[in-house]
């Protein structure tokens, strides 16, 4: 029995999203867009679907190439999704 009427849970690739045009408040990742090859088409794709005033939560660990994670920062505690 779910009680949350206003969520929904859609499948569906983060570079094309399922929804129509500016018809979500919010965007949430959760380490995926960090698993995408073309990152710049998520985030078209994302503002293409928010609301005017929406917001996206995101929770991805990306670096550059030959950046380095400080120690500090790889326990999986510093690093949970």
């Amino acid at each position: 029995n779910n009680n949350n009427n206003n969520v929904e849970f859609r499948l569906g690739e983060i570079e094309h999203l399922p929804l129509g045009d500016n018809t979500v408040d919010c965007v949430i990742s959760n380490c995926v867009i960090n698993l995408s090859p073309d990152k710049p088409q998520v985030f078209r794709d994302i503002y293409r679907v928010l609301k005017p005033g929406g917001r996206i939560a995101i929770s991805d660990v990306v670096i550059r190439p030959n950046e380095v994670i400080p120690h500090h920062l790889k326990t999986s505690q510093a690093l949970a999704c």
